[in-house]
């Protein structure tokens, strides 16, 4: 069967190009309002992030992990808008769903056993660091759902070096979320920092994984 449809549908079009915008926008109206302290505004742009970058991505024939992954982001986003611990963990739930998402997306790709040592340092030193300040409750379910991001962001070097770089990003985001739930020292508008990372990692992975697919669809035609 020839792929050359599919292949055609990787190509930027207008509606493509005008969501991505809007995802921009949607990203620097809740970016700037968490720096101006504008909590109204974080509420208003955050839910839109994920659904306009899947939108994005389905324009352009992306593959259904990739938005079943940006769609349970979205999930995550929501919840995690709350305050309550329930909410807390079914938000890390829900983006643990997403990780699978992209391990299916990703299958089984080449990727660097020397990289994935270091995944693997950087995980185990982060979960025994962690762990003493860590609210009990909270301990088994972070270290489970550390080892599957980090299992994520390694197999995302495997699309290239946007996903790759979209895994650690979103290993760093919710590793900064970790040490404040831990209570630990934080950099001066957290919750920025949160945001900015885990943007560009849903961004990054994006882009990654609908470059490889078109590049890889592309040769088939």
């Amino acid at each position: 069967m020839s792929t050359a449809p599919a292949a055609a549908r990787a190509v930027p079009t207008a509606a493509s190009r005008a969501l991505l915008v809007a995802f921009g926008l949607a990203a620097a109206v809740d970016l700037v309002s968490l720096l101006a302290g504008a909590d109204l505004g974080h509420r208003i742009a955050k839910p839109l992030l994920m659904p306009l970058l899947a939108a994005y991505a389905v324009t352009l024939g992306a593959p259904k992990p990739l938005t079943a992954a940006l769609l349970l982001g979205w999930g995550g986003d929501v919840l995690l808008l709350s305050d309550a611990d329930p909410s807390f963990l079914l938000g890390m739930g829900s983006f643990a769903a997403g990780h699978v998402c992209y391990l299916v997306l990703f299958g089984r790709r080449r990727t660097s056993p020397i990289l994935g040592a270091l995944y693997a340092a950087a995980l185990a030193g982060t979960v025994v660091l962690l762990w003493p300040d860590l609210p009990a409750e909270l301990r088994i379910p972070v270290a489970g759902y550390s080892l599957l991001l980090a299992a994520m962001a390694y197999r995302a070097s495997g699309l290239g070096l946007l996903a790759g770089l979209g895994g650690a990003l979103f290993l760093l985001s919710d590793t900064l979320i970790a040490t404040g739930v831990a209570d630990w020292p934080q950099l001066p508008a957290p919750d920025f920092w949160v945001m900015l990372t885990y943007v560009a990692a849903q961004y990054l992975l994006t882009a990654g994984a609908l470059r490889a697919m078109y590049g890889e669809r592309r040769t088939t035609v």
